[in-house]
This record gives structure tokens, C-alpha cells and sequence, in this order.
């Protein structure tokens, strides 16, 4: 089954996890602020707005994370020469009595046999959770049945192998869905993957990329959009108009929000400008610009 990996260069590797981490969380970050402004603000909150801002992000990045290793590793296995197939299937829920859609994190053929890896990045649920994972991955084993057969080999897949919190769950409910079922199931951690796959140089290689891009990442996310403002501006002008109506109306998210978020108020004057040329278009943009030349007067 082994197959040579052609390396995936450090600068696609960056771009894959840059690409798939910051892209569009400044646009996201106001969102939430303005639909969920009390989770910034407040009294009865033990932070400041600011600190907030840093943990709504810090938070995003985690679970985008994940996101990101499983487009790096679609590239690596289709450059080990394997058939990515496609990862969303309809099925018809009984319980609901309606066509659903799932998604499996990666699903491939090598040479014939079809390979599905349920990836999650590190083994530390507790145990409400765990069960939770295993009954979607059931759910997922029985679909790809249906469409594949008896014949492919599903595998639970952490990660980051210095955590195996739940090993002798998985490998027991794996044991029993793999008797039941009649599939080959495994559980894999770190390397174990690529060893199986016969080429553990991709672990290696992967080790190396995800070592160097963390050196590169500033010690705290940056929450001063203001020092870019044309490329901030390009990511949030076309936000729905609801959202800045909430961020520029309210005069405490405007304070303690907007202007940490842009202290030099260099992005606020390229939407001002926006707004402007927008106003014959709809009412609202003439507004958002009214309401901005009085935060600005």
C-alpha cells in the first residue's frame, strides 16, 4: 500500500493554515460583537472588552485549526497517489423523517479499497463527549456502507498523540462496531497513521512545517485592525448593514468595542467614505454615514 509522498512545501503548508485560521476573523469577530454584545460588556463581566476580543479569537483559531489539518491532509494523500472522494453524503434521518447531510473528514481510494478517517486533533473529552463521538461515527460507518460496502476500513484518527485520554474507550466501541458492522476499524494517534500508510516521512515532514509556521505566530492575535486599514476595510465592507448598525448605534459597544478594535479610526473613515457613495442606493447606508459623521463631529 505504500506509496512515495511528494513533499508539500513550508510555503503551501503556511498559506493552507494561514489561509484557513485568519481569513475573514476580523468580519467574524464583529458579528459576534454585535449579536452578542453582552459577552463583551458589562459589569458583571471579570474582563476587560479587550481581553475578551483576544479570547473570542484565541478561541476561533483553536477550532479552525482542526479545519485546517484536514485540507493538509487532502493535499497529502492525494500526493500519495490516493483518490480523494468527496466528503458529503445525504442520508435520510428516521428519527426526523428528512433527508440530512453528513460529512466525513476524509475519505479516499487506494487502489480499490476505500479509505474514511474521522480526525480530531487531540484525545481529551470527557465522557459525555467520547460517546457523542462514537455515535457519530456510527452514523457515518453506516451511511458509507450503504455506499461503498463491507469492504472499506474506517479509522478514528487523533492528532496529537501526546494526549490519549480515552484509548481503551475507542479501541473497545471500535472493537464492537468492527464485529457488528463487519468493517475493519482502527485507532490511530500522531505517526501511527503514516506508518500504516508506509510512510512515516510525512509525519515527519508534517512535524517540521506546523514547528516552524507556530514559530512565526505573534505571542497574542492582533485586535488593531486599524494597522491595515484597507485590507480590513475589504474584509468587512460587504458585512450586512445590521451588523454595523448595531456596532455604530450603541454608544457603549462603540466605546469600549469599536474603538479598540480601530484606536485611529482609519478603517471607520474608509466605511464612512463607503457609506457615502452607497447612500443613494438605500436609506440605511445614508444613515450609517449620518451616524458616523456625529461620532466623528
Amino acid at each position: 500500500m505504500a506509496k512515495k509522498a511528494d513533499t508539500i512545501t513550508y510555503g503551501v503548508f503556511k498559506d493552507v493554515f494561514n489561509r484557513r485560521l485568519f481569513k475573514d476573523d476580523k468580519a467574524m469577530l464583529l458579528k459576534k460583537v454585535a449579536d452578542y454584545p453582552d459577552r463583551y460588556i458589562g459589569l458583571f463581566r471579570p474582563t476587560k472588552p479587550k481581553i475578551k476580543l483576544i479570547q473570542n479569537l484565541t478561541q476561533s483559531h483553536e477550532i479552525r485549526f482542526g479545519d485546517a489539518f484536514e485540507d493538509i491532509l487532502r493535499l497529502y494523500f492525494e500526493k500519495l497517489e490516493y483518490t480523494n472522494l468527496p466528503t458529503r453524503f445525504k442520508y435520510h434521518n428516521v428519527s426526523k423523517g428528512k433527508d440530512e447531510e453528513l460529512n466525513v473528514d476524509q475519505i479516499f481510494d487506494s487502489g480499490g479499497r476505500i479509505w474514511f478517517i474521522e480526525q480530531k486533533i487531540r484525545d481529551d473529552h470527557d465522557s459525555t463527549k467520547k460517546r457523542g463521538q462514537i455515535n457519530n461515527f456510527e452514523k457515518k460507518l453506516e451511511v458509507l456502507i450503504k455506499e461503498y460496502g463491507e469492504s472499506l476500513c474506517g479509522v478514528f484518527y487523533f492528532i496529537d498523540p501526546s494526549l490519549q485520554k480515552n484509548k481503551h474507550f475507542y479501541r473497545e466501541e471500535l472493537g464492537k462496531l468492527s464485529r457488528d458492522y463487519g468493517v475493519d476499524l482502527k485507532l490511530y494517534y500522531g505517526k501511527e497513521l503514516f506508518t500504516q500508510l508506509g510512510n512515516e516521512n510525512v509525519w515527519d515532514e508534517i512535524l517540521s512545517h506546523l514547528g516552524q509556521w507556530k514559530s512565526e505566530l505573534p505571542d497574542f492575535p492582533e485586535i488593531n485592525f486599524d494597522l491595515n486599514p484597507t485590507e480590513t476595510f475589504n474584509e468587512i465592507k460587504d458585512l450586512n448593514t445590521a451588523v454595523f448598525r448595531k456596532l455604530f448605534n450603541n454608544d457603549e459597544v462603540y466605546e469600549e468595542i469599536v474603538l479598540t478594535l480601530f484606536p485611529e479610526g482609519k478603517t471607520i473613515r474608509l466605511l464612512q467614505q463607503y457609506f457615502d457613495e452607497k447612500s443613494a442606493e438605500r436609506t440605511i447606508y445614508k444613515s450609517l454615514k449620518r451616524t458616523l459623521d456625529e461620532r466623528f463631529e
